[in-house]
């Protein structure tokens, strides 16, 4: 299985769902930087269960251990190796999916892939459960690009068919993005969110899930980070977007719509600031041009799927008796998994905006 990702900054996610423990490992981290480790844990409760609107009843503290790569507060070059028990697990839940795989989950592509061998206990390595040290190694970088100015935060921008205010695509600012980047299920508009709300419980006593959407904005980023072609700011941020399980689509600044533009509308027109710093009077491009960042604010919206795992009764096929069949689901899962997804989305984002960093020497040692 390839679960490993990055050029400078390398990423790598271990275990599975029921397993002892799930973990990373960040190899390439500058030396002497210093970690909160208290910092780390808030964003580790954002994405934690039972904080937000139809949440699995499946609790874990989700507490990071450091193995490797930090020392008296610091990070030491090393390798930083976090780990993380899985505490509350119930394999039998999944028992009869062993032959009979869920619709719209991993249970048969993965057991064609690797024969049968993959691990479905809770999904094994496929389960949302390995979002939790992607969000630890994403709170660990967004701390080291904050020293440099870089903001990131998100917000829930839809649930099912509800819309949350957009962000400003120009003026979007450091504030507002960490004010939502410190607590679960952030909008801009309340009122949108008690709709989200009543929407997601509607589903949950229907036996059923909704999708939603993800924006999420980076504030800070200087020009001219990333490069054209097949290593494009855009192509790097996606490719570890598209690793969060559940997630179907990835757009930048005006993402499809730009297509319906005139190209006198989409056209982003520059100008010197008053500082001398270049500026775009719009942003439809959302802060990238030819892979490469422009300075201004970036924005991106991640598309993520309903919940597959719902309790109704659905068909599906008998592995073993090579037969139609039906299924109806046990076990523990959310009913809307986009609310718990903000600070994934962000952890992402906060990796990939951290090697790119890096790559080009824009991020070194201290001392």
């Amino acid at each position: 299985m390839s679960s490993t990702w990055g050029n400078t900054l390398k990423l790598s996610i271990f275990g599975e769902s029921h397993g002892p423990a799930i973990g990373m490992v960040l190899d390439g981290l500058p030396a002497g930087e210093p970690i909160d480790l208290a910092a780390v844990q808030v964003q580790m409760a954002r994405r934690a269960p039972g904080l937000t609107a139809g949440s699995t009843p499946r609790m874990e503290a989700d507490a990071p251990h450091v193995l490797s790569g930090m020392l008296e507060g610091r990070l030491t070059g090393a390798p930083v190796c976090v780990v993380i028990e899985n505490t509350n697990v119930k394999s039998h839940d999944y028992a009869n999916i062993l032959h009979l795989p869920r619709p719209s989950h991993a249970d048969y592509t993965g057991s064609v892939r690797y024969g049968g061998y993959n691990d479905i206990r809770g999904g094994g390595h496929f389960s949302g459960r390995l979002t939790a040290p992607l969000t630890a190694a994403g709170a660990i970088c967004r701390q080291i690009l904050g020293r440099r100015g870089v903001t990131i935060g998100s917000h829930v921008y839809q649930i099912h068919q509800i819309c949350d205010t957009p962000f400003d695509p120009v003026h979007v600012d450091a504030g507002t993005l960490n004010r939502l980047n410190q607590e679960p299920f952030t909008v801009l508009d309340l009122k949108k969110k008690r709709e989200m709300c009543t929407q997601i419980a509607q589903a949950q006593a229907e036996k059923d899930s909704l999708g939603g959407v993800i924006e999420c904005a980076a504030v800070g980023l200087p020009a001219g980070i990333g490069s054209p072609m097949f290593d494009a700011l855009e192509s790097r941020i996606a490719s570890l977007l598209y690793g969060i399980p559940a997630v179907k689509g990835v757009s930048f600044g005006d993402g499809f719509a730009i297509s319906g533009l005139h190209g006198s509308e989409a056209n982003d027109s520059m100008y010197y600031d008053e500082s001398g710093s270049v500026k775009t009077r719009t942003n439809h491009n959302g802060g990238i041009l030819g892979g490469i960042s422009t300075g201004m604010p970036l924005l991106l919206r991640v598309a993520i799927k309903p919940t597959a795992s719902i309790a109704q009764q659905q068909q599906t096929i008998d592995c073993v008796s090579h037969e139609n069949a039906t299924l109806v689901i046990k076990g523990r899962h959310d009913s809307c998994i986009a609310v718990r997804a903000q600070p994934v989305v962000e952890a992402a984002v906060a990796v990939a905006l951290l090697d790119a960093m890096l790559t080009q020497g824009e991020v070194t040692c201290r001392g």
